[in-house]
């Protein structure tokens, strides 16, 4: 049987980082503790940075807890500050449903638990750049890690025809 209880502290983070916009690094604990329909993890955005681009998710919920530092969270139009205790609600929705968790700091992290449930197929959407994706998630032949497959599609004015090409 997996563990069901993990510390913090114990967390193993995975770091990346995108050109001058995005920098945070990840602790999974939703996969380690053997979740299967919550996905959680501990994302801790570096100073003046955000951890993912704004987006939302037609089909998967989330929700944000603050444990450390502030900045603020875009949501549709609109902007909120955010600070150490503040829950935030991201229900599966269209551009008016977009987020983004922003570290406005100079100097501090946000740390932040996210939740969300973990249905698939999933489809987000970025509104800033005009993208949808869509991901799915199967469990591997081993049980181990799932398997994942991503596609990631700019948003036209014309799709071809289903037929074409046939």
């Amino acid at each position: 049987m997996t563990d069901r209880i993990l510390n913090i502290d114990d967390l193993e983070y995975r770091p990346w980082s995108h050109g001058d916009r995005f920098e945070a690094k990840m602790g999974e604990i939703g996969l380690r503790l053997g979740s299967e329909k919550l996905g959680y993890n501990l994302t801790v955005v570096a100073p003046g940075k955000s951890a993912f681009p704004f987006h939302s998710h037609r089909v998967n919920e989330e929700m944000f807890f603050v444990l450390e530092g502030q900045g603020e969270v875009r949501i549709g139009d609109e902007r909120h500050p955010v600070r150490r205790g503040d829950v935030i609600a991201c229900p599966p929705g269209g551009p008016d449903s977009a987020h983004q968790m922003v570290n406005t700091s100079d100097s501090e992290e946000l740390k932040y638990l996210a939740v969300s449930t973990m249905q698939t197929p999933e489809i987000a959407e970025y509104p800033d750049s005009g993208k949808y994706g869509v991901l799915a998630r199967f469990r591997s032949a081993d049980g181990d890690e799932p398997e994942v497959l991503r596609l990631l599609l700019r948003q036209r004015d014309e799709m071809p025809d289903y037929w074409e090409g046939e």
